[in-house]
């Protein structure tokens, strides 16, 4: 049934593909090849994954010229024109999570565990359990899909060293901001009103990893949290189930799955989210690139809290009606 779907995508790409900005309301954009536009939908292949976007979010469809045009026109000065007013919601500005200026020096291991520690923390549900890490002050947090799955009562559990002991602190009011299903990743945020402003990390550039680059994780694998676990990055592009992961020797094991992979710098690289289960130091994580393209388009992975299976489904193609003729 898959094979048959992604062969009616393939023949709509080849017949009706153009290229294609989707500006969505809430001043965020996709940009892709357009496979199909519908009366209620528009059908957009974004590279990796395909996306059925609904004609109610869409403020408005431009071509490739009317993209750039727009682009040329928003570069040049207009003195009679008044300053944007900043947009109240951080969610809605691209580009609310950080990155490390390139001269950042690389520091050992126990120094960055003091430094990033807080940031790191346990996402729980009534199934289960996993590991996170906020990338913003404001409790906007990194996790895995599998983590949050089907679940809509989730809590966090942030720690705070202090005095040779860990400090925890529940918040129980979580929302879903954005689900990738298929990219492994959601973002979630913390909403409790006497929330403080939380420790955060930087996120790094995966591209520029070498193999045998050092790398750690810290997470809560079987719910240890605050666990520290040391390694070298082993393969860049280790090919799974046609995804693209980074390949480590660091220990991770359930209750990992959504925590941080850093380099030296102190920077994110990859969210770890599974391993070899027959073997050991075959560790794997979800390069931090893809999870920049994520909260680029965040948009378009809306969550919508008062619908549990999240707003779009996507539904499995029709099979073939025997028609029979009455006699």
């Amino acid at each position: 049934m898959l094979k048959q779907c992604v062969c009616l995508l393939s023949l709509l790409a080849f017949l009706t593909a153009q290229a294609a900005t989707v500006e969505l309301k809430g001043k965020a954009s996709v940009t892709g090849t357009i496979l199909a536009e519908k009366r209620d939908q528009i059908i957009i292949d974004i590279g990796y994954t395909v996306l059925v976007i609904p004609r109610s979010q869409v403020s408005k469809l431009l071509n490739d010229n009317e993209a750039a045009a727009k682009a040329i026109t928003a570069r040049k000065p207009d003195t009679a024109t008044p300053p944007a007013q900043p947009v109240s919601d951080p969610v809605a500005t691209r580009g609310f999570y950080r990155t490390a200026p390139a001269s950042a020096p690389e520091q050992n291991v126990r120094e960055l565990v003091n430094t990033l520690g807080a940031a790191v923390v346990q996402v729980r549900t009534p199934e289960g359990l996993g590991s996170g890490f906020f990338i913003d002050a404001d409790g906007y947090l990194i996790t895995n899909f599998h983590v949050v799955e089907g679940e809509t009562q989730i809590t966090v559990e942030v720690y705070d060293a202090k005095d040779g002991q860990l400090d925890r602190k529940t918040y129980k009011k979580v929302r879903i901001i954005a689900l990738n299903k298929f990219g492994d990743l959601a973002l979630l945020q913390i909403e409790d009103k006497d929330a403080p402003k939380f420790a955060s990390v930087q996120l790094g550039d995966s591209d520029k990893l070498s193999v045998g680059d050092r790398v750690f994780a810290i997470g809560s694998p079987l719910g240890l949290e605050r666990t520290v676990t040391e390694g070298i990055v082993s393969t860049k592009t280790r090919e799974i189930e046609g995804g693209l992961y980074l390949q480590t020797s660091a220990q991770i094991n359930p209750g990992n799955s959504g925590g941080p992979l850093f380099n030296l710098r102190g920077e994110v690289v990859g969210v770890t989210n599974m391993k070899a289960s027959f073997g050991e130091g075959l560790a794997f994580a979800i390069p931090v690139e893809f999870v920049k393209y994520f909260l680029n388009h965040r948009e378009a992975f809306a969550y919508e809290n008062d619908n549990p299976s999240s707003p779009y489904r996507y539904l499995e193609p029709p099979n073939r009606v025997n028609k029979t003729v009455a006699e």
